[in-house]
């Protein structure tokens, strides 16, 4: 019996954020798809054990899992350090950076080998939007990543591109993309949902976890010029670093705080609901290495609008409204421009759903767990 055995650490993370979204979905399908004589086994930081009753729970299947001594923030300073690696051999599937890295010869032992997630270029590319220590961690393991990965695994073409004038990663570089979990659905109970959460009948919506980088400035700046649609902005996402407090952004942008609601983290049902019913998506990131919520709006029919990061632009291909982000003052102004063009052009906005529904259908977990298989058996 042959073991992959997967960093599913991220999905236990106090905010999991889109890279627990991607390590549960990925984890599950390459359990679903594994070939015939393999299986997969987790591996965790220290945790309580309900932690760990969960984790099996939202990944059924693991054959095993192989829980570190260590909690998440030393073992994360082990790793990162080289000074703790995995006990056996085999081959490592990290979701993210956050993977045991280590030297090994390929040569004498064929066998062992470790293929590592890199989602996007921002420590180097927008450094501003994270926490200085987070930027130092990031470079220093993708240091590592150069020097003993096995494979590099990037979520889009835009992100080969900008980290391949960071590391000279070769043929080590692969694209593994994201996608809608084949769960995510509008439930029957919709109705009762959208009652509940007292929906109006239009407003805005975006997600995404409430940090520098997500946007969210200049999105309430947006809702606040005199171009905007007169609709609320409904704001999914749980808090992240930096300090970001909505009422005092709402405050600043001088609008109205009941044209602003925060309803946190929701159940993927209710984000189902909430991303169908919205008049627009919005996704102004001012960075980002896939952008999973547009592929979920995407996939419910919803019009986006969206920054012109490049992996949003890729991921998107023509199925939302791209805003330049270039001349910061400026970007608010074209936000609200876009949304007041989708909201209020019925056609524009008909056809960008149908648009939409067809790029969804591109993106598939199970096709990217049978990559990662493959990787695994070429490398």
């Amino acid at each position: 019996m042959m073991t992959l055995r997967v960093v599913v650490d991220q999905i236990l993370a106090p905010v999991p954020g889109g890279i627990g979204r991607y390590t549960e979905e990925l984890t599950r399908q390459i359990i679903k798809v594994a070939p015939r004589g393999c299986d997969v086994e987790g591996i965790v930081s220290a945790h309580p054990q309900e932690d760990y009753d969960r984790l099996e729970d939202r990944v059924p299947g693991l054959a095993s899992l192989y829980r570190s001594v260590l909690g998440r923030r030393e073992l994360s300073l082990a790793w990162q350090t080289g000074t703790l690696g995995l006990p056996g051999r085999g081959m490592v599937h990290g979701t993210s950076l956050f993977t045991p890295l280590y030297k090994h010869d390929r040569s004498l032992d064929p066998a062992t080998q470790t293929a590592v997630t890199i989602h996007d270029t921002v420590p180097w590319t927008n450094p501003e939007t994270l926490t200085a220590q987070g930027v130092r961690w990031h470079k220093a393991m993708a240091k590592r990543a150069f020097k003993y990965a096995d494979a590099v695994v990037v979520p889009t073409h835009a992100v080969a591109s900008e980290l391949s004038e960071i590391f000279d990663f070769g043929d080590r570089l692969r694209v593994i993309g994201g996608a809608v979990s084949p769960e995510f659905a509008v439930p029957a109970d919709a109705d009762e949902i959208a009652d509940s959460l007292g929906l109006p009948e239009r407003y805005a919506l975006s997600v995404g976890t409430l940090e520098p980088r997500k946007g969210l400035g200049p999105l309430i700046r947006a809702m606040a010029h005199p171009d905007a649609p007169d609709i609320p902005l409904l704001v999914v996402g749980p808090e992240g670093w930096g300090d970001v407090k909505v009422d005092e952004v709402v405050a600043r942008a001088g609008l109205d705080r009941a044209r602003v609601r925060v309803l946190g983290r929701v159940p993927d049902a209710t984000l189902a609901v909430l991303l169908q019913r919205a008049s627009v998506f919005v996704y102004p990131s001012m960075a980002e290495g896939f952008g999973l919520p547009v592929v979920e709006a995407l996939s419910l029919g919803t019009p986006v609008v969206h920054s012109d990061a490049p992996a949003l632009v890729e991921v998107a291909a023509g199925a939302g409204i791209v805003v330049p982000r270039e001349d910061a003052e400026g970007y608010p102004e074209r936000l609200a421009q876009a949304m007041f063009q989708v909201v209020n052009d019925v056609e524009l906005s008909t056809r960008l759903g149908i648009i939409g529904l067809d790029r969804a259908r591109a993106f598939s977990w199970r096709d990217s767990a049978e990559k990662v298989w493959q990787l695994h058996a070429e490398i």
